[in-house]
């Protein structure tokens, strides 16, 4: 291999000469003579080939030709090598050549070798790109070496023209790798050590070249590694020590109990440590955490520091609150705490989401928690506050949350400013090894969607851990984005601790088996290095088992002396109580008007669409004459309220700033530059904040999100909705793991409210029913709030009653579709004031038009629930009826039982149907049977001792598909319901 050195005398007397006939070339090469051109073509060709190698055929389907170091597109070359300099600029073919030149003295040297000069250069320029690309696929990440990691040709120094002879040149490289020359030896023992030891490295899919220079100027410049001091060092192993000694004792007292340990990835624990250490020193105050239960009781001892005695306590049978505290609790890995935390004098508040065996399903739940926490701060720019998430490897990639987790990343209403990622890889899911559980090589390959580097590190070596939790936690706290951290271990004892994993794993736990433990493999490495004394390590384990042991024998006193669920942002909130909780929620009709000139304004130069602006003056007429306010307005009205009363509102979903049903126009867009006016952040100085957010397409992860939001702010209003009710279902976990059952589970309260559109209008089985019968099912021990509401001025004081009472709970809300517009679904301004209140019962409108038979004369009442109820009252007037009053139930959980009997009584001489449009086997019908029954009974009915079904009858499609068949079905359970027979 020809190389230029020190002495040759190449180019000094000549280079102003050269340096002007390569810029001749460029510009032309007939301009020049042949043999530069020969010179000049034959480099191009061989860089053209050496791209190609390396980048592969797409790079020629860009249909331009590297000339000169520069794509006819404007790539430098350079930025295909992806060098070290990227983000201070490029050197490109024509900077390389001078510097080539610059480096020699003399006469000038045979164009043959200046060729073969600077094409060894690119080669080792691109060896060393294949390594920052590839290297991690030699890198030694899997602790008990089964993985194998072959032999990779683009790491290959033949794949790039270099022979045996080779290894020992010089090679000019301009300072790539910290080095201006190095031999090729040199070269690939480093980027062996920078990129093949125990930390693998996936970065350069990161599209932002400032990212990629950041992460490797801080690999490149250390070969990968962190210093530690040995007072360091034998901190790592007291950290380690503790999480091992934790587990093992475990083991010990309740061997083949189920505990989910985290043996085999007890790194894990001075991992995180070292995240919060390195997060005090650049900001960060908070960090929520969530995580499925492998090593959660490790989490909650050695992290959160809840006590010892209380696990062991939980271990024998105790209960996590006091006795006096209600609620059916949960299992020990899935409990949740929060703790504060000091690092170097710097405090850092710690809270562990409690979550079920859903694995992923807290990952967004996590993210809303961080949004409101960092809203309650005014982190502005996320640097305060952070989450961070931990994964088993099958559920990272096998979990569709995952995805919508990272969509939600750099989202504006939703962005966090980057969680933090740690997959604790045990290289196997339940009984399934990866190699059947995903068609991608690594577990977090999904980070790769949002452009998130990848730390693969081996959790038998501590320090490595160490050093990619700083990298991973200033990576975030720079650039706020989402980083992984996938720290490859394995199960010591199998899915859990009963479990025999030989049965489907012989030849991963025959190794496990002879396997040292991570304390064991880390204490010898510090006896060997002299860092702490033979036996030393021996005694580090006895002092944490010394204290384990007076640990367990407190357990056995031990009682928890409070729940935790009204503290914080939670003070002053309590237990739901009494029956009807209307709360305050009328408005001054003062406050109404200002609101309602808000609503119907915008500045002059604003170019509203036409036919907003025609609802707009509709909205004003609506004010002015106190009469016909609709849905949307009282919406509206509801929210603006609020929002003059200090309340902030959080409101999002698909198309939720117009509405899908084109209803609530809450943000106008300018008509000639879409520029956003938002009416309600323009009531009055000084009021709170109104978000409405247009969501991705996702319901799982929103609703998640949401969901944690409203769990950590409790005094802002948080909704979620549905584009159509149905759409929920694929949130389904969501709803039944959290929202009905978190208080009951983890002593979390709640004021979520989802919107669901529900009505059955002939749009098929996708767009009619949001499965009330679902949410139904699903009541009990008062765990949240279910309506189906047919009266603007209803859902008004719902929705303010939501954060006008001292207790929160979800609100389900059945909304309307048709209803929007309904000329009858209207109310007046009249009742959204003077003391109004949200109504669980309302009455037949007939009743106070004089058009109905006297109470004692009624024959039958109807019950019904939601948008039905105009049907039946219209068939109804139409037809002349006098004698049947619609009665209508807008809230159906918890059950108005009282209400219900106390306008049941009116009617003694009526019988009673139950009338809903949804099939038999769904809506509300076998929710509200039993219920009906016993209030009729107690209304003291003369003539009916329980109610009659009318309805749709059974199906297993909540709806059918044809137009004319819904109409007929329509009409059909309508006339039924209104005609005495």
């Amino acid at each position: 291999m020809a190389y230029l050195g020190d002495t040759s005398p190449l180019f000094q007397a000549n280079e102003i000469y050269i340096e002007e006939m390569y810029k001749r070339y460029q510009a032309d090469p007939a301009a020049v003579d042949e043999s530069w051109v020969a010179f000049f073509d034959g480099l191009d060709e061989e860089i053209d080939d050496l791209v190609t190698r390396d980048l592969g055929p797409s790079w020629q389907k860009r249909d331009t030709k590297v000339v000169g170091g520069r794509t006819d597109a404007g790539t430098s070359l350079s930025d295909a090598l992806m060098e070290k300099d990227t983000a201070s600029g490029n050197a490109t073919l024509d900077a390389l050549m001078s510097q080539l030149k610059n480096i020699s003295a003399g006469p000038a040297a045979p164009a043959g070798q200046i060729r073969q000069a600077t094409l060894d250069s690119i080669r080792a320029l691109m060896l060393i790109r294949a390594y920052r690309m590839r290297g991690h696929l030699h890198a030694t990440l899997d602790p008990l070496d089964l993985t194998d990691r072959g032999e990779h040709p683009e790491l290959s120094p033949a794949s790039y023209g270099f022979g045996d002879e080779d290894w020992d040149h010089s090679i000019f490289i301009n300072y790539v790798l910290g080095l201006e020359t190095a031999t090729l030896r040199e070269i690939v023992s480093i980027c062996e050590q920078t990129y093949c030891g125990n930390i693998g490295v996936e970065f350069l899919h990161i599209q932002d070249p400032e990212e990629k220079a950041w992460i490797q100027e801080r690999m490149e410049s250390t070969l990968n590694r962190k210093d530690f001091t040995d007072l360091g060092r034998r901190t790592i192993l007291d950290r380690l020590t503790q999480a091992d000694v934790f587990e093992t004792f475990l083991d010990k007292k309740y061997r083949g109990t189920k505990r989910f340990g985290l043996d085999g990835g007890e790194a894990l624990v001075p991992l995180m440590e070292q995240i919060f250490k390195c997060g005090t020193e650049v900001g960060l105050e908070e960090v929520v955490l969530g995580m499925a239960h492998r090593g959660r009781l490790n989490v909650l001892a050695n992290i959160m520091h809840k006590p010892y005695r209380a696990i062991f306590n939980e271990f024998a049978g105790g209960s996590a609150n006091p006795e006096d505290v209600q609620g059916s609790g949960d299992v020990k890995y899935h409990l949740g705490t929060s703790a504060d935390r000091e690092f170097d004098g710097k405090k850092i508040h710690l809270s562990l989401t409690a979550n079920p065996s859903h694995l992923e399903a807290v990952n967004t739940v996590v993210l809303g928690k961080v949004r409101a926490k960092q809203d309650q701060r005014g982190d502005a720019d996320h640097s305060k506050v952070m989450g961070l998430l931990l994964h088993g490897d099958a559920a990272f990639i096998g979990q569709g949350i995952v995805a919508e987790t990272f969509l939600l990343s750099q989202i504006n209403g939703y962005k966090t400013g980057g969680t933090i990622h740690i997959a604790t890889n045990n290289q196997i899911g339940f009984t399934t090894s990866p190699r059947y559980s995903r068609s991608s090589p690594y577990c977090s390959d999904m980070a790769k969607t949002v452009d998130a580097p990848v730390f693969h590190v081996n959790g038998d070596d501590p320090e490595a851990c160490i050093h990619v939790a700083r990298m991973a936690m200033e990576y975030r706290q720079r650039f706020k984005k989402d980083v992984v951290i996938d720290m490859w271990c394995y199960r010591r004892h199998g899915h859990n601790e009963g479990d025999e994993p030989k049965f489907t794993q012989p030849l991963m736990y025959d190794r496990i088996g002879t396997h040292p433990r991570t304390q064991e493999i880390y204490a010898k490495r510090l006896e060997d290095a002299g860092v702490i004394q033979p036996g030393e390590g021996k005694a580090i384990v006895d002092k944490h088992l010394s204290e384990l042991e007076a640990e367990f024998e407190s357990a056995k006193a031990y009682k928890p002396n409070k729940a935790d669920w009204f503290e914080g942002k939670w003070a002053g909130l309590g237990l739901a109580a009494g029956d009807a909780r209307r709360g305050e929620t009328s408005v001054e009709e003062n406050l109404l008007k200002e609101v309602g000139q808000a609503l119907t304004s915008y500045p002059q130069n604003f170019n509203v669409h036409s036919k907003i602006v025609r609802q707009l003056k509709a909205k004003q007429k609506m004010f002015d004459s106190g009469e016909g306010i609709d849905w949307g307005t009282a919406e509206a009205l509801a929210f603006g309220t609020l929002l003059c009363e200090s309340t902030t509102i959080r409101l999002s979903g698909e198309d939720c700033k117009r509405g899908t049903f084109s209803h609530r126009h809450s943000v106008l867009i300018d008509q000639k530059d879409e520029s956003e006016y938002i009416p309600l952040n323009n009531i009055r100085t000084g009021q709170a904040r109104y978000e409405v957010i247009d969501s991705p397409l996702s319901e799982f992860g929103l609703l998640g999100y949401e969901y944690g939001y409203a769990s950590a702010e409790p005094h802002s209003l948080v909704i979620w909705e549905a584009q159509f009710g149905d759409f929920a279902n694929g949130a389904q976990v969501i709803i039944d793991q959290f929202v009905a059952s978190g208080e009951s589970k983890w002593l979390r309260m709640c004021g979520l409210v989802m919107l669901l559109p529900h009505g059955f209008e002939g749009q098929g089985p996708e767009h009619s029913s949001a499965r009330l019968e679902r949410y139904l099912q699903l009541s009990a021990e008062d765990n949240w709030q279910i309506c189906n509401i047919t009266s603007p001025a209803n859902y008004f004081h719902a929705l303010r009653r939501q954060v006008r009472r001292d207790f929160r709970k979800p609100l389900i809300v059945m909304s309307p579709k048709s209803l929007l517009r309904h000329k009858r679904c209207v109310s007046k301004l009249s009742e959204f004031s003077e003391q109004a209140t949200f109504h669980r019962v309302l009455w037949d409108d007939a009743q106070f038009a004089n058009t109905l038979a006297a109470d004692k004369d009624i024959k039958r009442v109807v019950l019904c629930s939601g948008k039905v109820y105009y049907d039946l009252a219209e068939a109804r007037d139409e037809a002349g009826i006098k004698d049947v009053y619609i009665m209508r139930l807008e809230q159906l959980y918890p059950f108005p039982d009282s209400a219900l009997e106390t306008e049941l009584s009116r009617f003694l001489n009526a019988e009673v149907v139950w009338c809903q449009e949804e099939p038999e086997n769904n809506g509300a019908w076998f929710f509200v049977d039993r219920r009906l029954e016993k209030v009729i009974g107690a209304s003291g009915n003369k003539v009916c001792s329980r109610p009659r079904y009318v309805g749709r009858a059974e199906a297993a499609s909540p709806a059918t598909g044809s137009g004319g068949r819904h109409k007929i079905e329509q009409e059909t359970l309508v006339k039924e319901a209104i005609t005495l027979s």
